[in-house]
């Protein structure tokens, strides 16, 4: 029978916007469905999406080859996308790695040597040099650094989404703002409802971030951990700008777990404000079901999460004492075998792309490029790290 689409991508957010932008340039007959953001996110009773927010890091510094190269290749495409979008996204202000050195030699290691093979400028700082360089910051004096300062910062997760919309269009792309609530394989072709109707594909790309397993969009569900995140917002006056304002992005490994935690630059956020953001990963609430990971998104994240973070921050950023504090929900989508699901279900019609295990907002325009690829050419090479990205389903 005549199909609709030669393929449908499922899920605009982060992921799935940027397959749909690679699609666009390897094949015509391309739709991507997917709601757009809510505009009152306390009464919205759909689904979400993680991208809902003005601030990611951006780093190519990773001890996971992988990783780093996922990173570094959507990095390099990112002014490529602004300038063909006319939409801007990246701010180049470096990321610093800030931890004791003994207690995190592996992964400092690690992580230079993989710098070093994909070319990346990494510059080690003595611990007598942070508080010079880094005067906001107040950390131990054991503690060393590394700082990438090209090709690091921070992206505006909205803003990148929306170009990679925009392109996606430009090159004719279907915009179809539904949410899909069953996929289906049909012998010969897939079956996708959305919004009421019915849509055909010859292949179909679920990229539903941590909502995968919420719909009937996989024939089984993937073996994944919907995790709940907390974010804490302190809101930047002038006097805080005036510390704050040139900081670069801060990854801070402490010397417990508990303690490890992200720090976002500055940033405006829609409401006119402007709020430093930071978070942790510490948190073992997790999601089974549409109902919870929405009322979670509806939430103001965890209270205990937030008051741990916020008794972290002034500690190691004292200039934070007395600034007014929020907090957001976010959740995180982690696979068992810490990477990314580029591959095909139980049918070879049907692919799934998702499990960023909370890294993988920097890398989302080269794990969409793969997505492509696996749609188009059937398959990831080795190039690709194809073997390490491939799905593990729920058992039956």
């Amino acid at each position: 029978m005549a199909v609709d689409f030669r393929f449908i991508v499922i899920g605009r957010g982060m992921m799935g916007a940027a397959a749909a932008r690679h699609l666009s340039s390897m094949a015509d007959g391309i739709a991507l469905i997917g709601p757009r953001e809510p505009e009152e996110r306390k009464t919205h009773d759909g689904v979400f999406a993680s991208h809902y927010d003005e601030a990611r890091i951006t780093r190519t510094f990773d001890a996971n080859l992988a990783w780093g190269t996922f990173a570094a290749r959507a990095l390099d495409r990112y002014r490529e996308i602004e300038a063909k979008s006319g939409i801007s996204f990246y701010s180049e202000v470096g990321c610093l790695y800030v931890g004791p050195q003994k207690a995190e030699e592996d992964f400092f290691r690690d992580a230079v040597a993989v710098s070093r093979t994909l070319g990346s400028d990494i510059e080690a700082i003595a611990p007598a040099e942070l508080g010079r360089r880094f005067p906001y910051f107040a950390v131990d004096p054991d503690f060393t650094g590394y700082f990438e300062r090209r090709r690091a910062g921070h992206i505006n997760p909205r803003a990148l989404v929306r170009a990679q919309v925009s392109l996606a269009e430009q090159g004719g792309v279907s915009l179809i703002e539904e949410t899909v609530t069953s996929v289906r394989d049909a012998g010969s072709h897939v079956e996708v409802t959305a919004g009421g109707k019915s849509y055909s594909a010859g292949r179909v790309l679920v990229a539903a971030g941590g909502f995968s397993n919420f719909h009937t969009l996989l024939p089984r569900p993937i073996d994944t951990r919907v995790m709940a995140r907390t974010v804490v917002f302190y809101e930047m006056g002038e006097r805080e700008m005036a510390i704050f304002g040139d900081m670069p992005s801060t990854i801070v490994l402490g010397d417990r777990e508990e303690d490890h935690i992200y720090i976002l630059p500055p940033v405006r956020y829609p409401d006119g404000k402007t709020y430093l953001k930071l978070g942790g990963d510490t948190e073992r609430l997790s999601f089974q079901n549409l109902k919870d990971a929405g009322a979670w998104f509806r939430s103001d994240g965890s209270a205990a999460e937030r008051d741990h973070l916020s008794r972290i921050a002034p500690q190691l950023m004292p200039e934070l004492a007395g600034c007014p504090v929020t907090s957001g929900p976010c959740v995180a989508n982690f696979t068992p075998t810490g990477y990314p699901y580029v591959g095909f279900a139980q049918s070879p019609r049907i692919g799934v792309l998702t499990g960023g295990n909370f890294v993988a907002a920097k890398s989302s325009d080269e794990l969409g490029r793969l997505g492509a690829v696996l749609l188009a050419e059937g398959r990831l090479g080795d190039e690709d790290f194809g073997r390490e990205l491939t799905p593990v389903f729920a058992a039956a």
